[in-house]
């Protein structure tokens, strides 16, 4: 039956069904065939490895007259379009009548980078097979001119050749969807034949594109090549064949199909016959040879069945074919050849499927994952949205500034400071020296302030568990000897009676260490302030940090910082405020202040005795038994036992330590009093003062900072008033990029999921 067309006639019925497009395939292998068919409809192919055929071939290999034999349909061979793109054939089989949906695959822009993938029809339905290459070539023409509209071309009436179009290759690819009662299921591309030079009007660039191109389809390893050699040109001078030993090194994907057998030089039919054998560059699924329909015979017209009866007369009666050993045979005729093919995908994806099902459940868990972690999308009500996470933030900071059981919260950050602050604090205490300059003697331990000096440690957590933090060594205060004080209490003595001395000497004793306090005070007001500021900005960075472009983070942050600064001054208000109390003495604990009086002058006193009896009373220790004949250290004790005994029967309470005080009256004896005073209201005031400090900062700063937030944040951003609305759609409106970022996911998230509900149909 003879066409128009230059080629073989598609609309002969005598030959339904050839190769791949036999609907006489078994069950399973159309089922697998199906699903993958289903699969790249999904467009999964774009995140994962789908087996697959690609055609490559060096130009003018024969690609294309395969590619017919293969599909049923007759593709473009005039100048300027032929195989200038890929062409991706998607077989689908159906109990409607045939038709082809030709459609625009565009993954690339005008200037050939990466672009939003889209699928665009090119024309209405085709029912006539006759129809089908003018589409193809207008679609192709639609390919190769980027910024004209496409829809142009379809009713274009002039050509167009190579060197007219604005591109000579693309990337973009012409789908054809074909389906049918006599049409299998499988998908298959036929890539450019790559070229090895351009011409005049080529661009050198080609090359390399072409290439490129050929290249990301057949490096994917459930890609099954099928690699076209002409048999008339040396095998050595085609590139397609180097291109795919350096992407399948072991040949186990590739069909390798030698065409134009008929063209083969006299005498060199041997050469080619080794391929045929397995014998030359041998291939795990063996080298095929075919026969299409010369150029003169497709211009003269041939029915399908008149191509397949050529191509089986000529291997059944040409020399050599005709006489290669009959094991050889199977390997000769594009029937032998599609069958193959057949076996070899269906074969592919049963072995994929497995892996097919884990990368895809691997790939959705990413992409989950990855979508996740993007900010949270806007919402349609953007007031409501600002001040949820405002709320939420005020709750949380709330809850922190309140206290957290956990190791990093706040009160616990700032624990350790206060109690460095505490010891620097005490470390101010008066270094009164109760004997003269000239004595060389150290100072005893002060026994009633020892549950004092032995303060627990805090704990931080090491490499190994929990240590304590060495202590801070005590500064070396200046010694005040106790004629220094006496002096200076006869240097003040004014209208006073010779056995009393004026006040202001113990105050310029307590003024000289309450001075000290202000730098440890503001140390502890630093070191909180730092924490809280930090708190702050993790705690804006946690709710804020993903929302929007960015501008309600540092809106935030500065409002927050503000508010914190508020809250600061008040708080430093508040230390000025207790050292100025400091500088006026006083005190209502006197029941606390006479006890430590009286304890620092017998410590003092006991310090004077240059005699044993004090250190020995200070050393006492009630003796278990009472011996009759006691030696010389045993008659002290017992001595001393028998005195305190008396006393308590008399009804006197008294210990060993209160002894010293009934030693006879010191000439020291003012200056004594006035050191006891004096370092009898350092502890009362100390600890005082250690507390009101890091109660004023607690109260002010950490507890105050929340007074107030919310509120500051609501008139800061301005979420009332008429432009509350406005203002907060532009907080939550999100970076392009992010915005880019969350479409692109999403259609990759729905193609896995369209790809996973195809797997899941396979077992219903």
């Amino acid at each position: 039956m003879k066409n128009s067309s230059s080629s073989v006639d598609p609309t002969a019925s005598a030959d339904n069904g050839v190769g791949l497009s036999d609907s006489t395939l078994s069950q399973h292998r159309r089922r697998m065939l199906d699903l993958i068919n289903r699969l790249h409809t999904t467009g999964v192919q774009t995140d994962m490895d789908l087996p697959m055929i690609a055609v490559i071939g060096s130009q003018s290999a024969g690609k294309s007259s395969l590619i017919e034999s293969i599909s049923g349909i007759t593709l473009p061979r005039s100048a300027g379009t032929c195989t200038r793109c890929p062409t991706e054939c998607k077989l689908s089989h159906s109990e409607d009548a045939w038709k082809c949906v030709v459609k625009l695959h565009i993954t690339t822009d005008a200037s050939g980078q990466p672009c939003d993938v889209a699928t665009i029809p090119f024309g209405s339905p085709i029912t006539d097979k006759a129809d089908v290459e003018d589409r193809i070539r207008r679609a192709q023409r639609a390919i190769l001119n980027p910024s004209t509209n496409a829809q142009k071309f379809l009713h274009e009436l002039e050509d167009q050749t190579a060197e007219q179009a604005e591109l000579s290759f693309s990337k973009n690819c012409v789908s054809l969807e074909i389906s049918g009662k006599d049409v299998a299921d499988l998908s298959f591309v036929d890539l450019p034949g790559l070229i090895a030079s351009v011409g005049s009007a080529g661009k050198t660039g080609d090359i390399d594109l072409v290439k490129g191109l050929v290249t990301s389809y057949i490096k994917k390893p459930s890609c099954v090549i099928l690699l076209t050699v002409t048999c008339e040109t040396d095998f050595e001078n085609q590139g397609a064949h180097h291109l795919t030993k350096q992407y399948d090194p072991e040949g186990k994907r590739t069909v390798g199909v030698l065409t134009k057998p008929d063209r083969i030089p006299a005498g060199e039919e041997s050469t080619w016959l080794r391929f045929i054998r397995n014998e030359q560059e041998p291939l795990v699924n063996n080298w095929y040879c075919v026969k299409q329909p010369g150029s003169q015979t497709l211009k003269n017209g041939i029915s399908w069945a008149e191509a397949r009866k050529q191509e089986n007369d000529f291997f059944a009666l040409t020399q050599p074919w005709s006489t290669v050993e009959p094991q050889y045979q199977k390997f000769m005729r594009t029937s032998n050849l599609t069958e193959r093919l057949s076996t070899i995908l269906s074969e592919l994806i049963t072995k994929r499927l497995p892996e097919i099902h884990k990368e895809l459940y691997n790939i959705l868990h990413k992409t989950r994952d990855e979508m996740i972690k993007l900010p949270k999308a806007p919402s349609n009500d953007p007031v409501g949205e600002v001040w949820s996470v405002v709320g939420q933030f005020s709750s949380q900071l709330s809850r922190r500034l309140e206290g957290t059981p956990d190791q990093d919260g706040i009160l616990q950050t700032i624990r350790p400071h206060q109690q460095a602050f505490k010891r620097a604090v005490r470390a101010t205490a008066p270094n009164f020296i109760p004997w003269g300059k000239g004595d060389t003697r150290e100072l005893p331990v002060i026994d009633f302030l020892a549950n004092e000096e032995d303060e627990p440690r805090e704990p931080q957590v090491g490499p190994g568990g929990p240590v304590l933090t060495p202590r801070s060594p005590t500064p070396q205060l200046e010694e005040i000897y106790i004629e220094d004080v006496l002096n200076h209490a006869q240097r003040a003595r004014t209208r006073e009676l010779p056995d009393n001395y004026p006040f202001i000497v113990q105050q310029t004793y307590i003024r000289e260490f309450t001075e000290k306090w202000e730098t440890p005070s503001l140390i502890l007001f630093d070191k909180s302030y730092d924490i809280l500021k930090k708190e702050l900005s993790d705690l804006v960075h946690e709710h804020f940090g993903k929302m929007g472009r960015g501008g309600a983070l540092h809106s935030v942050l500065m409002i927050v910082n503000e508010h914190l600064d508020s809250a600061a001054k008040q708080a430093k208000e508040k230390i000025t405020w207790l050292l100025e109390l400091e500088k006026a003495p006083t005190t209502l604990n006197v029941h606390y202040y006479s006890d430590y009086k009286t304890k620092f002058l017998g410590y003092y006193k006991g310090c004077r005795d240059h005699g044993e009896l004090t250190t020995k009373l200070q050393n006492y220790r009630a003796p278990a038994t009472i011996h009759p004949n006691p030696i010389h250290g045993q008659a002290f004790q017992q001595a001393v036992h028998k005195a305190l005994a008396g006393l308590t029967e008399a009804g006197l309470s008294v210990q060993a330590g209160d002894l010293p005080k009934l030693l006879p009256v010191d000439p020291m004896e003012p200056a004594l009093l006035i050191m006891a005073g004096v370092r009898a209201y350092f502890q009362v005031a100390y600890k005082r003062f250690a507390d009101m400090i890091p109660l004023a900062i607690d109260y002010e700063v950490v507890l105050g900072l929340h007074k107030g937030m919310q509120q500051a944040l609501v008139d800061g951003l301005s979420l009332t008033g008429p432009d509350a609305y406005a203002r907060c759609q532009l907080m939550v409106q999100e970076h392009s990029t992010v915005a880019s970022k969350r479409t692109e996911l999403q259609k990759k998230l729905d193609r896995l999921h369209a790809a996973s509900l195809e797997l899941r149909k396979l077992f219903v």
